[in-house]
């Protein structure tokens, strides 16, 4: 039997050809991959492998159950210990409409959680890039909305791990989801929220600043001549109006839920910005809000760096994140499950092999990217809870 087998994931709808991206690129073709440890030789034919020294990483197969056997979304869990308070980060706000004005009433058919009741049980999404109907079928998959597309989970938490547009054909569409999504959830108890991925930094930035010169380590480049290289889709920018960018804005960079940290980049950088989740998304948030073009630049910059916890220093890289924010173990999306495992496309064109959630570095981290964008899939996973 297949892990597909034991495992499936949802029928991909047909949103067009999947054109092979390069990891994310700065201008000039400067990649952010750090150089291959010492004596480390990949194997023939792939980027890199999967191998007991790189951290003994395996696909978290046991925390990817079929439909028939997790719970309903909706069910109250009750886990061995209280649970702790929500982390400190950036709320979303309320919902906004079209005008990007809030949305003082709303009327979904979910009631109100009674206190003292039990979380309920917590999901992650990985990367989207504009992949809508990838996104709906996995997330109807999963019980977490309707075949409408509404929210169908109740007191269910998810968390985006952001990555919202570009290289796909909806990237807005995907947006006014999640927000919509937001909405629902919270009025039926749960939450819906979503961190900063490094191309929301990207979009803003073209959206904000266009061919406006930032200094780069590789030399003059923009926002928009970068936006385009990783895969920018003009009729994203075209529909982005301005409560997206409001909302958008806001996002927080890091969340703490149930011992997993959350982040979009399998990167150290964010110990660069605030030792605690509250000091990274205030700089952040600072950041997008106050400061200039070369400041917002280099913030995409040190979050478009990846592969941080591969290798035999990728448990030490986790640690120092840990033991800044806390957690027992990072969830991350931003580098695709192909590269880390070395399963890219073969010569034959075969797609790369993503049965679900990857857990490597010493079980310390679990990437959430599946490369949908290079016909891999797009990964919808529920979190043991502590």
């Amino acid at each position: 039997m297949t892990p597909e087998d034991r495992f499936p994931g949802p029928e991909l709808p047909d949103s067009g050809p999947r054109h092979q991206p390069d990891l994310d690129v700065l201008p000039y073709g400067s990649y952010y991959e750090p150089e291959p440890e010492p004596g480390f030789e990949p194997e023939a034919g792939y980027g890199y492998t999967t191998t007991s020294g790189y951290g003994g990483a395996r696909f978290l197969e046991a925390h990817w159950p079929t439909a028939s056997q997790q719970a309903h979304p909706g069910e109250p869990v009750h886990p061995q210990a209280p649970a702790a308070e929500d982390p400190p980060t950036i709320e979303l706000g309320p919902p906004l409409d079209k005008f990007g004005k809030p949305i003082e009433e709303l009327n979904f058919p979910y009631p109100q959680p009674e206190p003292g009741e039990a979380p309920g049980p917590l999901y992650v999404v990985g990367d989207v890039h504009g992949y809508l109907d990838e996104l709906l079928a996995a997330l109807h998959q999963q019980g977490l909305i309707d075949a409408e597309g509404h929210w169908a989970a109740g007191r269910s938490r998810v968390w985006f791990l952001g990555d919202f547009t570009d290289r796909g054909p909806d990237g807005i569409g995907v947006i006014d989801l999640v927000m919509q999504l937001a909405a629902e959830a919270a009025a039926a108890g749960g939450y819906c929220r979503a961190l900063m991925g490094n191309h929301e930094l990207l979009f803003l930035g073209a959206a904000k600043y266009g061919d406006e010169p930032v200094q780069s380590t590789a030399g003059t480049a923009s926002f928009l001549a970068a936006w385009r290289l990783n895969g920018g889709q003009q009729q994203d920018l075209e529909r982005l109006q301005t409560h997206h960018i409001s909302w958008l804005s806001r996002l927080p960079a890091l969340a703490l839920e149930d011992g997993h940290l959350l982040l979009h980049s399998d990167t150290t950088a964010y110990l660069e910005y605030g030792e605690s989740i509250t000091e990274v998304n205030d700089a952040v948030h600072h950041l997008l809000t106050e400061e200039g073009a070369d400041e917002w630049w280099d913030c995409f910059r040190r979050f478009t760096k990846r592969f941080a916890f591969r290798g035999d220093a990728g448990p030490q890289a986790v640690h120092e994140l840990l033991g800044a924010y806390g957690g027992q173990r990072v969830v991350h999306g931003h580098s695709p499950i192909p590269y880390l495992t070395g399963s890219t496309h073969l010569d034959d064109g075969t797609p790369p092999h993503v049965p679900g959630p990857y857990i490597y570095a010493d079980e310390l981290a679990i990437a959430m990217d599946g490369g949908v964008t290079m016909e891999g899939r797009l990964l919808v996973a529920r979190l043991p809870l502590n």
